[in-house]
């Protein structure tokens, strides 16, 4: 009897196993492009590699934006705390820990104890972001290892350029004080330039910038998205966990959001690279094969 039941459940199994199979193909029969970009969000790793490059964010990049308020001129760091301000929505206590944070009181202090050496360290550390960044669009567009050559210049260029754009967005997002019917459009026509600029400059050019435009659109439109969730979102959360846990709870809340917009900008990058790729778009864009890319630095 035991052996029997064995036997069924085997058959049972085989059935599954064929009935699995039969609905992969028709699926990929009926709808090839969704069956295509779920296969490269697979071979990308999505989750792993937005988690990865959040924590990269958090470690590196927060470092280096108090050591960047801390030498740049006070109208500057002003900017950017009404940039920050502006995109969070703050207001409560997170608008009082971020006025203490960059109040501009202990720049002098900050400036002694890292001085010119320990700037420049922290700016090392955050070409992690950069380094991330740029696997991820490899693995996106399929390059295989070594496909880029290493131009280091172009990590310090990345992040130089998203600090400037951090310090604009205040600006931006209200659009030049118009209001949010300017704003919107403006800052998905910002993140449009730079995800478009951030995938040309980080595979070295190695993808033509046309096939680079769906991946861009549709991770400024997540990002934008993003954004204007985040300011109904972040001051409630922030204002909760600074009340019951204090600083220490507003990290795990900086963390989540971080990790949730490192994930939409991974799955705009790689749809937007196996869409540029479907038959259809890479005639018209002049897209290269998956796994074909040129290995040459132009």
């Amino acid at each position: 009897m035991p052996s029997g039941r064995k036997a069924r459940w085997q058959s049972r199994s085989r059935e599954l196993v064929a009935a699995g199979k039969r609905a992969q193909m028709r699926a990929e029969t009926r709808f090839p492009v969704i069956t295509h970009v779920t296969e490269r969000m697979v071979l990308v790793n999505i989750f792993d590699s937005a988690t990865r490059l959040a924590a990269q964010c958090f470690l590196t990049v927060v470092p280096l934006l108090f050591v960047f308020a801390s030498f740049a001129p006070a109208p500057v760091r002003e900017q950017l705390v009404e940039s920050v301000r502006t995109m969070f929505g703050l207001t409560g206590e997170a608008d009082k820990q971020l006025n203490d944070v960059f109040d501009g009181s202990g720049e002098e202090d900050l400036r002694n104890a890292v001085g010119v050496a320990g700037a420049v360290i922290v700016l090392l550390s955050a070409t992690a972001v950069s380094r991330a960044m740029q696997r991820l669009c490899r693995r996106a567009w399929q390059i295989p290892r070594g496909g880029t050559r290493i131009a280091i210049w172009r990590w310090f260029a990345w992040i130089g350029a998203w600090m400037v754009l951090l310090v604009v967005q205040g600006p931006v997002r209200n659009g030049f004080g118009l209001g949010l019917w300017l704003g919107i459009p403006l800052t998905l026509l910002f993140q449009t330039g730079a995800w478009w600029w951030s995938q040309h400059l980080l595979l070295g050019g190695l993808i033509r910038w046309p096939p680079l435009l769906p991946g861009a659109l549709l991770t400024a439109a997540a990002v934008t998205a993003l954004s204007l969730g985040a300011r109904v979102y972040m001051p409630i959360a922030l204002n909760r966990s600074l009340a019951a846990y204090g600083s220490t709870g507003s990290v795990f809340v900086i963390l989540s959001w971080l990790i949730v917009l490192c994930v939409a900008v991974a799955v705009g990058i790689t749809t937007g690279a196996a869409l540029a790729q479907e038959p259809y778009l890479a005639r018209r864009l002049g897209s290269p094969s998956p796994g074909r890319t040129r290995r040459d630095d132009p």
